[in-house]
């Protein structure tokens, strides 16, 4: 067990995935300020249940992905950065938001492949950009259909189930996938589940983020 600084975020951050952070608030600067002075430089990224992203006091999901930081930006104001997802991890017990959030977590084992996976692979490939190819008619989608993926099985995986049009509860059941089979025999019925509601409570273009999280 090993205790993990946290950054609660308003979305599900994926295993080999990209995340880019502008970070203003005081506790995630000072956090920043301790965890740069270590190789790697690490923290989790957890999914806000209840609450807001910004002035603390938000309630957490149980699962989350370390995030290596690989890039930073001073700007005016705030710290830009670019973080990789990496492992998984399960958080066994809150220890307190002063000065930032930490939680004691449980790191949770690799899914192992097997070449015998390849056509659900393919057929959660398939699915997955036919679905944001349809999505993409509703709304304005931060990933294309046409997108590029690894050519690595598990890498594709993970990135499959990260660009796929679902929303947060539905990552978050990705995420805690246990074998590399359910996550893509999940992956698939959540993408086509998503598929058949697409145009009723599909999100207008007003309702957009900005593609950084900011805190």
């Amino acid at each position: 067990m090993t205790e993990l600084p946290m950054f609660p975020l308003g979305s599900v951050l994926f295993p080999h995935m990209p995340l880019a952070l502008r970070v203003f608030e005081e506790r995630y600067i000072v956090m920043l300020s301790r965890i740069l002075g270590e190789e790697p430089s690490e923290f989790g990224v957890v999914l806000i249940e209840r609450g807001q992203e910004v002035g603390g006091g938000e309630q957490r999901f149980g699962f989350a992905t370390v995030a290596e930081v690989v890039q930073l930006e001073a700007g005016e104001g705030y710290i830009g950065l670019v973080a990789q997802g990496g492992r998984r991890v399960e958080v066994l017990e809150w220890q307190g938001d002063d000065p930032y959030p930490r939680a004691v977590i449980r790191e949770l084992d690799e899914l192992e492949w097997t070449d015998d996976l390849l056509p659900l692979l393919a057929q959660a490939e398939h699915e997955v950009r036919r679905t944001l190819a349809l999505a993409s008619e509703f709304a304005d989608l931060p990933w294309s259909a046409t997108v590029e993926i690894s050519e690595d099985p598990v890498e594709a995986a993970w990135q499959l189930a990260a660009i796929s049009p679902l929303g947060p509860l539905d990552q978050v059941s990705l995420l805690r996938a246990t074998s590399m089979k359910q996550l893509l025999l999940l992956l698939f019925k959540l993408t086509v589940d998503a598929s058949e509601t697409l145009g009723d409570t599909w999100p207008t273009d007003d309702d957009d983020d900005d593609d950084d999280d900011s805190r």
